[in-house]
């Protein structure tokens, strides 16, 4: 158990250094009356996805860029945008474009001063250890750490999103997939 330790050691680590105000200003931009858009490309990608699913299990209109069925992306739509470096080109580039056509960018990266963290109208640091070296250090490969605490972060963020819409667990199991 040695080394299930020191990976929880690490996502803690990491964890309490997530900066809630940071996460209450991106809960003030995420509202039911706007369609909500993530992208990130790779590990950082499925990330994401699991923040759009819980966004939909919580009632939001929420869409995957890059996926066959994704609607255009309009001024006062909300992109939340994942990259690790935050220098990802097919995560900066069309958040960059997103932020110039009005669309209200969410980024989230640990790096703070890299251009996701800088172009974003609010952005959320996640410093756990990315294959570029950045953040917490970790024993775990490339940016498995930072694709751990994004999870956990994002899962946060829905939960505080929830409280505010008054969304109960009931009601989020409502529109999970009974498929199974």
């Amino acid at each position: 158990m040695a080394l299930v330790n020191e990976v929880l050691s690490e996502i803690q680590e990491v964890m309490t250094q997530v900066d809630e105000a940071q996460l209450d200003a991106a809960e003030n931009i995420i509202t039911k009356d706007k369609r909500i858009f993530v992208l990130g490309a790779g590990r950082s990608g499925l990330m994401v996805k699991g923040f759009a699913m819980r966004l939909m299990h919580i009632g939001y209109t929420v869409f995957v860029i890059g996926e066959t069925i994704t609607p255009s992306i309009a001024e006062g739509d909300v992109l939340v945008a994942v990259s690790g470096s935050g220098t990802t080109g097919s995560v900066v580039g069309p958040a960059q474009k997103a932020a110039d056509n009005g669309v209200h960018v969410i980024g989230v990266t640990s790096n703070p001063t890299s251009p996701l963290a800088t172009l974003g109208e609010a952005t959320i640091v996640v410093p756990g250890a990315t294959k570029a070296g950045d953040g917490v250090k970790s024993i775990q490969l490339l940016s498995t750490l930072f694709d751990q605490s994004v999870h956990i972060t994002l899962d946060i963020l829905t939960l505080m999103i929830s409280r505010r819409d008054h969304v109960s667990n009931d009601t989020a199991k409502a529109t999970h997939s009974n498929m199974e």
